[in-house]
């Protein structure tokens, strides 16, 4: 059926004249290094054995073992990124701001 536009051009439906779908490029897939994937496995660890709110002397020793663990898994790592991986961990594993001024107050 031909419909006619105020140009006076008339259309019909031919499949030259659709759009052609626009092939997307593949996204690369990335490799994480050793150092986000001990990154991860950290912050897992950290969840699962219930190390945020435990006493301070608690978590240096569940650290030193951990990240001890760590360093064999991941041999790649270096000092300053094991170093760098603790202070991340031991941040994470503090309790909110929320709950520490709970605590105070109470």
């Amino acid at each position: 059926m031909l419909k006619t536009v105020a140009s006076t051009r008339t259309w019909t439906h031919y499949p030259e004249e659709m759009a052609k779908p626009k092939l997307r490029p593949r996204s690369q897939t990335t490799v994480s290094s050793p150092y986000q994937d001990a990154r991860d496995e950290l912050f897992q660890q950290i969840m699962q054995c219930g190390v945020i709110g435990c006493h301070p002397e608690d978590q240096k020793e569940w650290f030193d073992a951990t990240l001890q663990y760590l360093g064999g898994r991941y041999t790649e790592l270096k000092a300053p990124e094991l170093t760098e991986l603790r202070t991340l961990g031991e941040r994470f594993a503090q309790p909110t701001k929320k709950q520490v001024a709970e605590a105070a107050a109470v």
